[in-house]
């Protein structure tokens, strides 16, 4: 039987960048366990004993045979690449041929495997330099264990300058949870000093398994678009609604490529870009982005250690992804479910914390069709929240930003600075002020002494009896985007102002219709929902015949 590992050849040796990088525990953890993945693992076991620097990884992948296993800790050996072309078509997530090579040179390594159709396993060590020392028939399950000891042993140097112990364990954490979102189908168990450590479940998506990683998150506030693209291209997206989650810091805005969590600074920006103005100040989102497309997409060349690539056409893939996150963000059937924060709110309100969703009419507003009565005006509270029915449930909807995001999007959409005559005076103004209304557009000149004419203001503006304090307030700095939140903020209806009922159905309807609904350009959450099925919880309506007359 032929040999599937071979050696590469030298002109495909000198076009690798460099040789893996063996440096930690949680290097080696990953470097083993994309190997596993590679096989086809569906399990996978790692063991960890950090005092004694030793690493165990057991999968049930596809395994070696006793042709190939003495070659896989050779020099630049592979079964995954044959020649040059092949850099540029890459489809497994480890293929340099290195790894295994690497740790023999700074640790003990063994490793047993049998094919699924094997009848007998195989026992291999190996010496240092990959060469096999040892080979011997054993006994195993189909799959592959992988023993390394002894790590660093022949440099206590590097050893001394290591992470504390409980560092590098928090670090191979940090790399299995990783791997485990880009395959979440995978089950994990993870041991250390013989006794179970955490454990990851298989799940059928990754917004599915994201909950066990970030426990504070629920299944609930996370929103999941799957897009077919052209030339056979699949973007996977798992979103925080941002009325729901967010972090203090951009720790998971996280991008996947064909399997494997990576740096693309030019896609981590786009993410950031669109969810601005949709977080409160100083929050970031939570949000997955798996991209599944052709490898000669990609160019890993960009870091020796494969963990920031270059992407071709990235102007299309910023569009691709800003579209599906505004289809991720926007009001439908799918993505409606209540919306609360307990810690906020009364006892009542938690009876909005049940699961379950709104059965919207399965229109969706932003494809054309006529949702405009899925939420009906039925009250006014405090001149400050519209009551709106819905089939299955309440929802109130504060009308101030509600009105606020509304505007925010048609300025952003149609920023018109008009002129005004006679034009607005102000009245000392500072040079760093004129220069901030100058940067926004507006037309502003000397009028005399310490006196200013504005001779351009924003269209919604221009009819306001305040018109001269919101220009004011405009000229005391802020990027273009800022001011638009400013109009938007200063001409939205006024919480304590009465509406009729007709006035509220307008605003509930353009509302629903707005690409991010959720919040308003502050961050703040415009809406709280309560379903039926929790009032019904909440009051004990259990609708049994007889209990419920105490029977």
């Amino acid at each position: 039987m032929a040999s599937t590992i071979q050696a590469l050849p030298t002109e495909v040796v000198y076009l690798i960048t460099a040789g893996e990088v063996i440096d930690s525990f949680a290097s080696v953890v990953r470097e083993l366990v994309e190997n596993s993945l590679d096989a086809g693992a569906t399990r996978i076991v790692v063991s960890l004993w950090p005092q004694q620097w030793r690493v165990r990884v057991a999968d049930n992948g596809c395994g070696m045979d006793e042709y190939d296993l003495p070659q896989a800790a050779t020099a630049h050996s592979t079964s995954k690449i044959r020649s040059s072309d092949d850099l540029w078509k890459i489809k497994s997530l480890g293929f340099r041929g290195e790894a295994l090579h690497s740790l023999t040179t700074l640790a003990n390594l063994e490793i047993l495997s049998r094919p699924p159709g094997g009848n007998v396993g195989w026992r291999v060590v190996y010496g240092d330099g990959g060469q096999a020392v040892q080979v011997e028939a054993t006994a195993i399950a189909p799959g592959t264990v992988v023993t390394v000891s002894n790590l660093f042993g022949n440099c206590a140097a590097r050893r001394q300058g290591l992470p504390t112990a409980a560092q590098q364990m928090r670090g191979v954490q940090v790399a299995i949870q990783q791997i485990a979102l880009c395959h979440p189908h995978v089950n994990w168990q993870v041991w250390q000093n013989d006794r179970q450590w955490f454990t990851i479940s298989p799940a059928a998506t990754t917004g599915q398994l994201l909950p066990q990683i970030l426990t504070q998150v629920r299944q609930g506030d996370l929103q999941e678009v799957k897009l077919e693209l052209p030339t056979q291209s699949q973007l996977s997206l798992v979103v925080g609604l941002p009325d729901r989650c967010h972090r203090r810091r951009p720790d998971w805005v996280r991008v996947a490529i064909n399997g494997r969590m990576v740096k693309v600074p030019e896609l981590e920006q786009t993410i950031l870009a669109v969810f601005h103005r949709t977080l409160p100040r100083d929050r970031y989102p939570v949000c997955l982005l798996h991209l599944a497309i052709s490898p000669d997409q990609i160019n890993w060349n960009r870091n020796p250690a494969k963990t920031e690539i270059y992407l071709n056409e990235i102007g299309y893939w910023q569009e691709q992804i800003t579209q599906a996150i505004d289809q991720a963000l926007r009001m439908s059937s799918a993505n409606l479910k209540e919306s609360v924060h307990t810690t906020r709110v009364s006892k009542l309100l938690k009876a909005a914390e049940a699961k379950g969703g709104y059965n919207l009419h399965p229109e969706n507003p932003h494809e054309g069709n006529n949702t405009q009565h899925s939420l009906k005006a039925i009250a006014q509270l405090s001149n400050t929240y519209i009551v709106a029915e819905h089939a299955n449930g309440m929802w109130l909807v504060e009308q101030h930003i509600a009105h606020e995001r509304v505007l925010y999007e048609q300025i952003c959409d149609n920023w018109r600075l008009i002129p005004v005559e006679p034009p607005i005076i102000l009245y000392q103004l500072s040079p760093a002020q004129v220069s901030q209304l100058q940067r926004i557009g507006l037309d502003i000149e000397s009028f005399g002494e310490q006196l200013w004419a504005i001779r351009s203001v924003p269209a919604l503006l221009q009819q306001r009896d305040d018109c001269a304090d919101a220009i004011l307030e405009l000229s005391w700095g802020g990027e273009l985007q800022i001011a638009q939140v400013a109009v938007a903020c200063r001409s939205a209806i006024r919480n304590g102002t009465p509406m009729n009922m007709q006035e509220m159905q307008t605003l509930l309807d353009q509302w629903q219709r707005t690409r991010n609904p959720r919040t308003c350009p502050h961050g703040r959450p415009i809406y709280l929902s309560l379903e039926e099925s929790a009032l019904a919880r909440f009051f004990r309506r259990n609708w049994v015949i007889g209990k419920s007359h105490g029977i």
